[in-house]
């Protein structure tokens, strides 16, 4: 079997993961990265292909016959057109709940940030003014506890529950935004609007599809507290950017913290990247060296359950 992976640096950096086990597979062709006009040609002959964040089309796959498996180095696979993939009989498989622990760490670094105001205070200590303090604690800077907030997760997956799990710990109030609640949810739940009239902190863990693109726009900003913030480590197209820029620019909401963009790189017209009170990160939230371990682990995992007839993880 000839199997491509398509994109081995977004997976890898230097080499620090290796890809190595999948050689034990079949034949492997391995691309660093791999450019829209190049990914028919990449693909080639391979019966399975592995990739990260490369578009599988309705075209690409019709264009590249011998294709049976698509294997994802990620949970969300909006960059394949699965319903074309299932009348093509094409098995896709995702990785599953691999990140839930990391994303729910960088979860709670932003919070953290916000609430217990950690940078904006090196950085007035680093400017002196605490050598100029006439008292031994500077108050300059708000801060506050966790304990009562209310915290808002919309998608209780493995990540969101994680996320709803570690609020508890903190003391927080969860409310869930679920589609599929489940019976024994031990935590209130609402509809978006409710939940974010409520939200401290409303967080986003849902996958991209036509129910939550652009859910995040000014009808549900302006129903949230001022002194609430957003978190985003889902999918970018799940924010209107433009609305949420206006948002942060007129103080309506206190701030963002966004791991993720509509556009990755991020495009330099992003309305953004200048906005007030907005902190974004390069989408590394999945990114711990242990987390990508597990990550290749599980992609290995499922492709040899395919191989041997028992496909695992499967999204269509």
């Amino acid at each position: 079997m000839k199997i491509a992976i398509l994109d081995r640096d977004t997976i890898s950096k230097d080499g620090d993961i290796s890809l190595e086990p999948f050689r034990e597979l079949g034949e492997l062709s391995v691309f660093s990265a791999t450019a829209p006009h190049e990914t028919v040609e990449h693909i080639g002959s391979a019966q399975a292909v592995l990739c990260n964040k490369v578009m599988i089309t309705a075209d690409i796959m019709e264009q590249c016959p011998q294709l049976e498996y698509i294997g994802l180095f990620a949970t969300g696979f909006n960059n394949v057109d699965i319903a074309y993939a299932a009348r093509k009989g094409i098995t896709v498989c995702n990785a599953g709940s691999y990140s839930a622990n990391a994303v729910a760490q960088q979860t709670f670094a932003y919070i953290l940030d916000h609430f217990s105001r950690i940078r904006d205070y090196d950085r007035l200590v680093k400017n002196g003014e605490w050598e100029r303090s006439p008292t031994f604690s500077m108050l300059t800077l708000p801060t506050a506890e966790l304990e009562g907030k209310t915290l808002a997760v919309v998608g209780l997956g493995s990540i969101g529950s994680r996320v709803a799990e570690l609020g508890k710990a903190f003391g927080m109030k969860i409310i869930a935004v679920t589609n599929r609640p489940k019976p024994d949810c031990p935590y209130e739940t609402a509809d978006i609007i409710t939940a974010a009239k409520q939200a401290d902190v409303l967080t986003l863990h849902c996958p991209l599809t036509d129910r939550t693109r652009g859910m995040v726009n000014m009808k549900l900003l302006s129903v949230m507290k001022s002194s609430a913030i957003l978190i985003n480590t889902s999918r970018g197209g799940t924010v209107c950017e433009e609305d949420l820029a206006h948002a942060l620019s007129s103080g309506m909401i206190a701030g963002a913290y966004l791991d993720v963009l509509e556009k990755e790189p991020m495009s330099p017209e992003t309305p953004l990247k200048n906005a007030k009170n907005c902190v974004i990160t390069p989408h590394t939230s999945w990114a711990a060296l242990e987390t990508r371990e597990r990550l290749v682990r599980i992609v290995h995992n499922c492709l040899m359950s395919w191989q041997n007839g028992t496909p695992i993880n499967k999204v269509n």
